[in-house]
């Protein structure tokens, strides 16, 4: 059993091997046990406030947002948010309501968008600011579903976009991106109009904006650039009315900003698509815990710092917040990269322990470029860095262009909701460094953890995943905290902790006023039933025993139903715990509010959502995808209309007959509930629609890839290659999707570049690498529909990067263009309304 010593007990017990042990300030193995140390005795800092000058704080409600050096305020209290990037612009406006819900669905707090300048000024004077372009309309359905935003002003944006956003007009006339007179009349004239867009939705006016982001990934520092321009922007938004909470700038690859007139925020990608390499990388250090920098790596900035950048000499005086750790990965000619839903979720206690308390995601949301009088994407053949898709800006994202929920969605989930129930705890504690660290990011070998607590309380955060490498298994681990008052050592019986694990656990862990010592399982909320008591809910991790350990006073307090309880050494521990649907055990101590404790399987724990229903919050377990309206539930799923889903705590009121909705046999505390989409047996069958499929030409020989542009790598064909492009017709009669609510064209294919179009409109684009390709047909399915498919052929010798799991075999031949499958899948929607 672990134990624990108030401080001035530790002089009595020292002759003692297992005290020893306990204080020790290094890793050692004793009997095959390694114990892995770390000492948080010191006291915390207290936040150092004044310094950063933002805008205004208060809303007209009295509620504030606000920053010190080490976290974001909210109303005076600590505030760990999450925060996800979404494009308005690059997004149907009649989805955007139904996304952003989806979004908070998700747990994401803020919304962060660019502001990408060619998309609305794209000729000289006409500005647009209408449907798809509508920023005042997109802000204030954030405003109506209580989402937060950070706009992303620019000038200069990146974001993939030709020109990095600037319009062609601008560059080819002056300038950029410094204090230009010319370049600065015209930035105005742009913030001018963003200000018009926001008026009335600051957070001082009552809306929503709460942050400005200024420029992006700037390390310019020749004469009329550097902090200058970016103060110089900061006063030019301030003029124009964009009073904020908090203003931004990107912190890594060497930024430059005056400091104390904006706070950096920074990011991490689990690869570089931006990269020349066409093999796989060294193991990123994403993955790798950071106790003395904020800056991870390399984020693709395409100019380069002359210095070290003021991020790196201003980490006294600003918070480590976050706005771009990658929730995918775009789609780039030369290096063509795909990530798994653990390479991006494993991600987050690497960051969370390295002190991150801003959770920022770049992209959580994909999309489509507009169409304009000139291609909108980043490409080498108008001077860009980066070759990408003229349409697809799909990112690989939780959220898909057409509003797929994406299987990433269920490993983030639970980390979002831990921050929504637990971030104040966790945004004041300070990261505490291990006695023993990995060398390197390439170190695969020694456990990757670390520790952030304030006074007697804490998180450990340990990561055993690294993208593409297998990590050692890490057998028989102890973690011994050494905290003010007390050192803990956990768990009672050493765990093996297997490649592919990640996770937090607690420590000193407030129930409701009850101190759970120590858990291994993560905390992932907290549900408030009034009277009737308060839920928290645990995940369990695969392959590691589940325990809880209490002060042993708490013995008469607990009822152990699905649990072994003992006591050992003054202390309880509960333990022989199978996760699942019913109560681990509950805690019923005098004077406090009955705590129930639900710890769930790693399965579940992937099909469960958090949100208001009938209006008090609940737990949704349900293996189709779900998010929640004014009224209900929304539930979808891809070529399957039947649902069943489980809820806790039970509705009082169950939804209507005619939404034929049956109860079922109760799953543990959970009510259940099973219906099916379709009316008829004969709409059941619509779930395999076939469309007709004919061959319009065959491929002809590619001329070699050419070698070039800034990055001196493969660059994308030139248009007039596409002409030995091979074609297909498409034919999908209406009357096979009339029964259907929405439906996706999933496109299968293998080659290079792949192009849809309706007669001579391009509707989307793809380059190959092996992830599913979907075009939703919603739009399209009142008509008879022929659409054309091109392909133009991979080269065998082509040099770009492909996954290792779908690189082409290309047995032989020269070049591949080929088309393996092409299907309607339909999407079947519920909803509940109780």
């Amino acid at each position: 059993m672990q134990k624990y010593f108030p401080h001035h007990q530790l002089a009595q017990v020292k002759q003692l091997t297992l005290a020893i042990l306990l204080t020790c300030s290094f890793s050692m193995q004793v009997s095959a046990v390694t114990l892995l140390t770390v000492d948080a005795s010191t006291p915390v800092r207290m936040p150092l406030t004044g310094y950063l000058r933002m805008g205004t704080a208060v809303a007209p409600d009295g509620q504030t947002i606000g920053i010190n050096n080490q976290y974001l305020t909210r109303n005076g209290q600590p505030w760990l948010p999450v925060m996800g990037e979404f494009h308005y612009s690059r997004s149907p406006a009649s989805h955007w309501e139904a996304e952003l819900r989806k979004m908070k669905s998700a747990g994401i707090d803020i919304v962060a968008s660019y502001v990408i300048w060619n998309h609305h000024e794209e000729l000289e004077g006409k500005f647009n600011w209408s449907g798809n372009r509508d920023l005042h309309r997109f802000i204030e359905l954030c405003t109506k579903l209580g989402l937060k935003v950070v706009v992303r002003v620019g000038p200069w944006a990146h974001a993939e976009a030709r020109f990095g956003g600037i319009p062609d007009w601008v560059v080819n006339a002056m300038p950029t991106r410094s204090n230009d007179p010319q370049y600065l009349h015209y930035v105005e004239r742009l913030y001018q109009q963003i200000g018009k867009q926001l008026k009335g939705q600051l957070w001082k006016q009552g809306g929503s904006v709460i942050g400005i982001q200024l420029e992006n990934e700037y390390n310019l520092n020749n004469p009329g650039e550097g902090s200058a321009h970016i103060l110089k922007l900061k006063q030019l938004a301030l003029q124009v009315g964009m009073d904020v909470p908090l203003y931004t700038v990107t912190g890594w690859d060497g930024t430059v900003y005056p400091s104390g007139e904006v706070t950096p925020v920074f990011g991490g990608y689990p690869d570089e698509p931006w990269g020349v390499s066409t093999v796989e990388l060294p193991p990123k250090e994403t993955y790798a815990f950071r106790f003395d920098s904020r800056v991870s790596g390399d984020l693709g900035a395409q100019t380069a710092a002359s210095a070290p950048g003021t991020a790196e000499t201003d980490m006294a005086f600003t918070p480590f917040l976050g706005a771009e750790y990658g929730a995918g990965l775009p789609a780039m000619y030369r290096r063509r990269t795909l990530v798994t839903p653990d390479d991006i979720a494993s991600m987050l206690p690497v960051q969370l322990g390295s002190g991150v308390n801003l959770l920022g995601y770049y992209m959580f949301h994909g999309g489509r470029n507009p169409v304009g009088k000139t291609t909108l994407e980043e490409s080498t053949l108008n001077g860009g860095y980066n070759d990408t898709p003229m349409i697809s800006y799909d990112f690989n994202a939780p959220l898909g262009p057409d509003g797929q929920q994406r299987p990433v969605l269920a490993r983030l989930r639970p980390y979002h909701y831990f921050l929504q129930d637990f971030g104040t705890r966790l945004a004041p504690m300070s990261v505490r460094k291990p006695e023993l660290t990995a060398t390197s990011a390439t170190d695969l070998t020694t456990p990757r953890f670390s520790v952030r607590s304030v006074g007697d309380s804490g998180f450990l955060f340990f990561n055993n995943y690294v993208r593409q490498y297998d990590m050692a298994v890490q057998n028989s681990l102890q973690f011994s905290v050494k905290l003010p008052h007390q050192a803990v050592v956990f768990p009672q019986s050493p765990v093996d902790i297997r490649n592919g694990s990640y996770f937090i656990w607690p420590i000193n862990f407030d129930l409701d006023g009850t101190s759970l010592t120590y858990a291994t399982a993560q905390p992932v909320a907290r549900l408030d039933h009034g009277k009737d008591g308060v839920l928290y809910v645990f995940a369990a991790e695969k392959d590691i025993p589940v325990e809880f350990a209490f002060d042993a006073h708490v013995a008469p307090y607990v009822s152990a139903a699905n649990s072994q309880a003992s006591i050992k050494d003054g202390h309880l521990l509960l333990d022989h715990i199978v996760p699942g649907t019913k109560a681990a055990f509950t805690l019923r101590a005098p004077g406090n509010k009955p705590v129930t404790v639900l710890v769930l399987s790693p399965d579940q724990i992937q099909h469960m959502s958090i949100g208001n229903v009938a209006g008090q919050r609940r737990i949704l377990l349900s293996e189709q995808d779900v998010y929640f309206t004014d009224d209900g539930l929304q539930l979808s799923a891809q070529g399957n209309p039947d649902f069943r889903f489980s809820i806790y705590p039970a509705l009082q009121r169950t939804p209507s007959a005619k939404q034929k909705i049956k109860v079922t046999a109760p799953d543990g505390i959970f009510q259940r509930f099973e219906s099916s989409a379709t009316s008829s047996p004969a709409q059941k069958k619509l779930t395999s629609i076939t469309p007709v499929v004919t061959v319009l030409r065959e491929a002809q020989p590619m001329p070699p890839v050419v070698i070039g542009g800034l990055a001196k790598a493969a660059m994308q064909p030139i248009p007039e290659n596409f002409r030995y492009a091979a074609g297909w017709k498409i034919d999908l009669p209406k009357e096979q999707l009339r029964d259907i609510d929405d439906a996706l064209l999933e496109i299968d294919f293998i080659g290079d570049i792949g192009r849809l179009f309706d007669g001579t409109q391009m509707l989307d684009d793809w380059y190959y690498n092996g992830q599913r390709w979907q075009y939703s047909l919603k739009s399209t399915a009142r008509r008879d529909l022929s659409l054309t498919l091109t392909v133009l052929p991979l080269r065998a010798d082509a040099p770009v990067y492909l996954p290792k799991e779908h690189r082409i075999n290309f047995q032989g031949a020269a070049q591949v263009a080929a088309l393996r499958q092409v299907r309607v899948v339909p999407v079947y929607y519920l909803h509940v309304k109780p």
